[in-house]
């Protein structure tokens, strides 16, 4: 049956779906060509139901794994923690759960990412021509949001895998008015591998468990209210302990004052914190745990001007709270305590945008976010001396403030502008420049993913991170939009960038300040991103050839050297195949250059001892070998009894088919049997084929 609708006014129409067998139903709310039509750029919309397709380690779909095989996404390996967008740290990335940020996405080390696929009804990442309602990263914006729950009748949705598993149930709170979801998933490896493991390890514990909630209620037409929360905590250790987690909190009112504004007033809690813990006796202990705390209020107004001119503008409010570390250690029954002064943060912005059609087929969207950081005590500023680049530095004075007394405040004009230019009825060439700043500093000398690793806010000696970015795309799509291509031309500038002195001192250490350095960036390449959005047969390829590179006065003989994220190219293939209704076939290739590193040039030997050096001062002079790796997976859902709501699915996956040793780093020993010879060691973190089993159900 179709019905035709003239909209020449205001109309609001409902409309009931009955569903009288088992065939799937899909709504949706864009046009097929919509990035054809639509003006935003460097931004890719996944669907749940396209990421679950693609083969996952352990048989677990994973929101983040499945992002690194876009174009511009890049990771340095398994077990690096959370994604790198056009050359950027992942510091640089705005994470947003249902609108609350998060600051650590990954489970077990880099493996798993807290979102659970369950309750995710989609994410967006936009990598360029960032709205200015959105600030603080440099980098990209990935915006993931939480399913509402079933508003008609109760669901439950589970899966059982070799690793972990999950279960969610969606209900009504009120039939047509209200609704939740609970999501929870719990690992067992430590459960699993408990019998295999030597006494002295009995004690480990490797696992981690998240909980993940969300209610609606709706008042009125006009008025809607949602809660959503986050917990999630991981546990690793044997003899030692990590444990670190996210929590997050979220309130949000929508109400529609007329036909042409609505109000989105968002209200949100965040909290990243570890503990790290060494020895088990009360005498003999050591803990360590830091934190990061913010409370945000986001008030966002859209006005529909008129049919071609619609305008955005609101503002945020955020206050942090930095605890940088508070160890206590024991030894022989003393205690001591190291407790590093918290610090304190408020950050605030106002914004305004307009997207405007200027004559048909002619777009553009222009907008001017002004942010305002506010960096507070109670606690003590330094001052260090001028020394040469590279060189710690020394402390010449000090001045205390009381609580929430200024010590530095920082403000930056942040425009914003893309526009568009339909070419004809299949093709679209698009522009965009916007500039961003950020006020935190993720403290870390490593890739790996470690809770060590310490967020720390922008003072009177650590500079705000500033970026302009330019890009150029030329979007078009073939045979009636079944394919989709684009290729996108993209250069990042960077200032005030976070680096280090060799040597430097990160770990609870008061004077930090002292051992870091500011520099500036550069990133620049092409994105090539071709999709095959319909038939049995679908997927994409993506392909980034880019360059991302720093220069730190004092560093690499003060010349431009290759920032750790660097990879010329970067290919991802994927491809889906329905062969029947019940069986699914699924792959995935990825190639990548090898992440660059610092090697030492020659060695030095004292008193019998081989010593490797790097005498040209030379920073990540040397790359790892080609990262590639190819995934299968074999998805078989058995019919449907008639009339049963029961449903479930078998997933068989393999990981790392041709058990390809990518190397995550390379460290330099001398060799054992001839200790005059120096050997270069390569560290896998996974060396070999994996193959897994899932089980996933509703009802």
């Amino acid at each position: 049956m179709a019905k035709e609708i003239d909209l020449e006014s205001n109309t609001k129409l409902d409309i009931q779906l009955k569903s009288k067998d088992s065939k799937e139903v899909v709504v949706t709310a864009e046009q097929e060509n919509s990035n054809i039509k639509m003006i935003e750029m460097s931004t890719i919309k996944i669907e749940m139901a396209d990421i679950k397709k693609i083969p996952a380690l352990l048989g677990e779909v994973d929101v983040i794994r499945s992002i690194q095989l876009l174009p511009g996404v890049s990771t340095v390996g398994e077990g690096a923690s959370g994604f790198n967008v056009r050359g950027g740290g992942i510091d640089q990335n705005l994470i947003l759960l249902d609108e609350a940020p998060i600051y650590n996405s990954s489970h077990l080390f880099g493996f798993f990412s807290v979102f659970n696929p369950d309750a995710v009804k989609d994410v967006k990442l936009v990598k360029g021509g960032i709205p200015a309602e959105y600030g603080g990263r440099l980098s990209s914006l990935l915006d993931v949001r939480l399913k509402d729950g079933n508003n008609k009748e109760l669901t439950v949705t589970g899966g059982i895998g070799l690793i972990f598993s999950r279960l969610s149930i969606e209900a009504p709170i009120v039939k047509d008015k209200g609704s939740f979801i609970i999501a929870a998933r719990r690992s067992y490896i430590d459960v699993l591998a408990k019998p295999f493991l030597s006494d002295a390890l009995s004690d480990a514990k490797f696992n981690f468990y998240d909980l993940t909630l969300k209610a609606n209620y709706q008042f009125d037409e006009n008025d809607k209210v949602f809660l959503s929360a986050y917990m999630g905590r991981d546990v690793f250790g044997a003899g030692f302990q990590f444990n670190w987690g996210n929590t997050t909190s979220t309130l949000r009112w929508n109400h529609l004052f007329s036909d042409d504004l609505f109000l989105n007033s968002t209200l949100f809690y965040s909290n990243y914190d570890y503990t790290l813990e060494f020895g088990n006796k009360v005498g003999n202990k050591f803990t360590n745990n830091s934190k990061i705390i913010n409370y945000s209020f986001k008030p966002d107004f859209t006005y529909y001007i008129n049919t071609t001119n619609t305008m955005k503008f609101g503002g945020q409010s955020t206050f942090y709270e930095f605890v940088l570390g508070n160890a206590t250690f024991a030894s022989e029954g003393v205690s001591n305590n190291i407790d590093l002064k918290n610090r304190y943060a408020l950050e605030s912005a106002v914004y305004v945008d307009n997207e405007q059609e200027l004559i048909d087929g002619l777009s553009v969207q222009y907008g001017l976010r002004f942010s305002n950081y506010n960096y507070m005590g109670e606690g003590t500023s330094y001052q260090f001396n001028d020394t040469t680049p590279g060189i710690r530095k020394s402390v010449i004075g000090t001045k205390d403030y009381k609580m929430y007394e200024t010590i530095k405040t920082y403000s930056n004009l942040e425009p914003r502008f893309s526009a568009k230019m339909e070419l004809d009825e299949v093709s679209t060439l698009k522009a965009s420049y916007n500039r961003m700043s950020q006020y935190l500093h993720l403290v870390s000398n490593t890739t790996a993913s470690t809770p060590l690793d310490v967020w720390t806010p922008s003072t009177n000696n650590i500079l705000p991170e500033i970026a302009d970015q330019v890009a150029l795309g030329y979007f078009r799509n073939f045979s009636e939009n079944d394919y989709e291509a684009s290729l996108e031309l993209y250069y990042k500038s960077t200032q005030n960038q976070l680096d280090y002195i060799n040597d430097a001192n990160l770990f609870l250490n008061p004077l930090i300040e002292a051992d870091l350095m500011n520099g500036k960036g550069r990133s620049y390449g092409a994105e090539l991103f071709i999709k095959k959005n319909k038939g049995v047969l679908n997927g994409w390829i993506s392909y980034t050839l880019g360059r991302s590179e720093r220069l730190v006065d004092g560093l690499n003989k003060n010349d431009w050297f290759a920032n750790r994220y660097d990879k010329l190219h970067n290919l991802s293939l994927v491809a889906n195949y329905d062969y029947t209704k019940n069986w699914n076939f699924s792959a995935n290739f990825v190639f990548a250059t090898g992440t660059p590193a610092t090697f030492p040039t020659n060695r030095l030997e004292v008193q019998g001892n081989i010593l490797p050096h790097n005498s040209f001062d030379s920073r990540n002079n040397y790359r790892l070998p080609d990262y590639h790796r190819l995934d299968l997976s074999v998805t078989y859902r058995p019919d449907k009894t008639e009339g049963s709501k029961w449903e479930s699915y078998w997933v068989f996956s393999v990981y790392n088919v041709y058990n390809r040793r990518n190397a995550f780093s390379v460290f330099f020993q001398q060799n054992p049997d001839n200790p005059g010879m120096t050997e270069a060691i390569k560290y896998s973190i996974i060396g070999s084929i994996i193959p897994s089993v899932a089980w996933n159900f509703s009802f």
